[in-house]
């Protein structure tokens, strides 16, 4: 499973609005190889659920992943700061074993 808080939740449906996506596009959260620790996160919006993809629904976000990117991710809550010490999406990942400065790449 993964979560989303409320602060990220507003800032998705914010951005699909700015944006101009619309309610067929979904949150797509993926890892990928690189950054400063080893793997990065990638979030984006898509419209396609492939096949292979497990579908999350948290505060009526639906999640998308990808089979390989699965087991990096159970457990994950996205959040979102706009605080003085950074703005963005943040990845609470319980799998992670270290994460870099930024929190936009991490180990397991």
């Amino acid at each position: 499973m993964i979560k989303v808080t409320d602060k990220a939740k507003d800032r998705i449906h914010a951005l699909k609005t700015e944006e101009g996506y619309t309610e067929n596009h979904n949150i797509r959260v993926s890892v990928k190889g690189g950054g400063c620790s080893g793997l990065m996160y990638d979030l984006n919006f898509d419209s396609k659920v492939e096949e292979s993809d497990k579908v999350f629904e948290d505060k009526g976000i639906k999640i998308l992943v990808d089979k390989k990117s699965l087991l990096y991710l159970l457990g994950t809550t996205l959040d979102f700061s706009d605080g003085l010490n950074g703005k963005g999406f943040q990845f609470v990942n319980p799998n992670a074993s270290r994460t870099c400065g930024c929190g936009e790449s991490f180990a397991v």
